[in-house]
């Protein structure tokens, strides 16, 4: 069947282009009954976050939403008149597909052909995000950022609002490539905010760049606009692609953008609000504490500081906020299948493995652990996976690689590979002297409580050999069983992998055969079968001694018949 990789099509044929803009994808969420709209007046400081934070924490994923907050004040009384969409991203996979204008099964097509073949953007000369401009004295008149309902993402432990879906554009000062990067902001005043670009962030590369030459970096931070912006911004692609381009391949046609009015930059022409400014390359001050990913407070860190020149937005601009911190999150899900399929495609056509899925374990674990599906074509393919994966950017606690049959995102599934088709001792490798990764042990590795190396454990959960049949119904048998239950009404099914038998390998014809007798009422033919394999037990026997000289005598023959497989 032929991937979904362009632009979807209306009933009556004509092809839809991608979202012009983030209030035409907030219709279509609505429309499809994934927008939930608060009437309700809501704290911004203490109500907001937490409120949205409960469906990732009490809903299963099918069931969340986007949150479009409609009445806002803050914990002093002050009302906003901006509208607050958070969830509106990826509160699931569903959302995210949606956005992409794609079905859940096209993601990793639409990934694929966006990092094969990303577009440029073009410029033009005017957009709706500069309809209403605040520069100069009207920029502080105005509030600067204190009139933006940026919430609270932790209550109870956060010691500001931050900025959580902020795309922040610059340029390298040698080259003029440009960088979007997703990184939290904490507000510092109505015109100062904090960048946590970290030491990976390509940022921190111009950063220092100026640096060298005595200058400030231009900054201009883009919130709001069409999906496939954030959805950029947020992956991990080498130094020097520019993720507006690659924007433009998961829209399927060019982004427009205009020219900043302070900065030397350029921003999508119709994204919500757009925040321009400098970031000063002399200096540095910290930033947090700040709720993060691993599931932990970050207690604050050394990072930049971005001094406001001038706010843009829409005549009618949305304030777009990410929910962030333990795992899963809107935050989480929105890097998650673009990781995954990055990963993917290093393995195919870096390392040269037959790859079928890689999946990052998002809940409660933030990608630390990463299991591979592969069809085994050379002996050695697993480790070469399995090593294949230690350079990513994404530092992996764990990384596991299975067989085609398993699940790779189903937990149980993966713990019944490691549990049955792995022996610790010859399947299992720890690699020493690898990066701390990103979780608390990286505050207090002192050498004494934590080393500060730490260590990446790859395991082989494939099959080295045939292995009996699956006990589960065939598929048939299964699917029949399957229709009789939904014509019963019984309760709804979420069939969980596997839900039907297959040989893996040892499973003789005679036993075949046996199996076809019992289903066709012929079972009694089978006793002839056993009456074959019977023997005289002379006296003095010991019972277990017969049990283990019958069961080495059956493996050798099962294993002249190893190696035929169906599902």
């Amino acid at each position: 069947m032929r991937l979904f990789q362009q632009p979807a099509r209306t009933q009556q044929g004509s092809i839809m282009a991608y979202y012009k803009n983030l209030s035409e994808y907030v219709q279509v969420l609505e429309r499809e009954g994934l927008l939930f709209r608060v009437k309700k007046p809501i704290n911004k400081d203490t109500e907001m976050h937490p409120l949205v934070r409960w469906q990732f924490r009490g809903l299963d994923e099918q069931q969340r939403k986007a949150f479009y907050f409609e009445e806002i004040y803050d914990s002093k009384g002050k009302k906003y008149d901006i509208p607050v969409l958070i969830g509106g991203l990826a509160a699931s996979q569903r959302i995210y597909a949606l956005g992409l204008m794609c079905k859940e099964g096209e993601v990793e097509a639409i990934w694929t052909q966006a990092l094969e073949k990303p577009i440029e953007p073009i410029l033009v000369k005017e957009g709706p995000v500069q309809e209403v401009v605040y520069q100069g004295e009207e920029l502080i008149r105005c509030g600067g950022l204190y009139k933006l309902p940026i919430p609270i993402s932790t209550p109870g432990f956060d010691n500001a609002p931050y900025l959580t879906a902020g795309c922040w554009i610059t340029k390298d000062p040698d080259t003029g490539v440009r960088n979007m990067g997703v990184y939290r902001g904490q507000i510092k005043g109505p015109l100062k905010t904090g960048i946590m670009w970290g030491s990976l962030k390509h940022t921190a590369i111009h950063w220092e760049k100026c640096n060298e030459r005595g200058i400030p970096l231009d900054a201009a931070i883009v919130l709001g606009g069409p999906p496939c912006i954030t959805y950029a911004a947020v992956q991990p692609v080498p130094y020097g692609v520019d993720e507006v381009a690659l924007a433009g391949g998961l829209a399927r046609g060019p982004l427009e953008m205009v020219r900043c009015k302070t900065v030397d930059l350029e921003v999508p022409a119709h994204a919500d609000i757009v925040i321009e400014g400098k970031i000063p390359s002399d200096y540095l001050e910290p930033d947090g504490p700040f709720g993060e990913a691993h599931g932990y407070l970050d207690p604050g860190d050394l990072n930049g500081v971005f001094e406001v020149t001038c706010i843009t937005h829409k005549r009618n601009p949305i304030y777009v906020s990410m929910i962030s911190q333990l795992t899963p999150s809107e935050s989480s899900k929105i890097k998650q299948s673009a990781y995954e399929t990055l990963a993917l495609n290093h393995l195919i056509k870096n390392v040269g493995v037959a790859a079928r899925r890689v999946a990052l374990y998002e809940d409660l674990l933030n990608r630390q652990v990463a299991v591979i599906q592969i069809k085994k074509e050379k002996p050695d393919d697993t480790w070469r996976a399995l090593e294949g994966l230690l350079p990513s950017r994404v530092i992996h606690k764990i990384i596991v690689c299975v067989d085609e049959d398993i699940d790779p995102h189903d937990a149980q599934s993966l713990l019944w590979a490691m549990a049955n088709r792995c022996q610790p001792h010859r399947d299992m490798k720890i690699v020493p002297n690898r990066p701390l990764p990103w979780n608390p042990i990286r505050y207090v590795a002192d050498g004494e409580h934590y080393d500060v190396t730490d260590s990446t454990l790859l395991v082989d959960a494939t099959l080295k050999a045939p292995f009996p049949p699956v006990a589960l119904p065939k598929r048939p048998f299964m699917e029949r069983a399957r229709e009789i239950w939904d014509e019963l009404g019984l309760p709804k099914l979420n069939p969980r992998p596997p839900w039907s038998g297959y040989s893996l390998g040892m499973w003789p014809d005679e036993a075949v055969i046996q199996a076809d007798n019992a289903v066709a009422g012929n079972h009694s033919q089978n006793a002839e079968y056993s009456s074959r394999k019977g023997i005289k037990v002379p006296k003095g026997a010991k019972f277990m001694d017969l049990k283990k000289k019958y069961l080495a005598d059956e493996l050798a023959e099962l294993k002249k018949h190893a190696g035929k497989k169906d599902k």
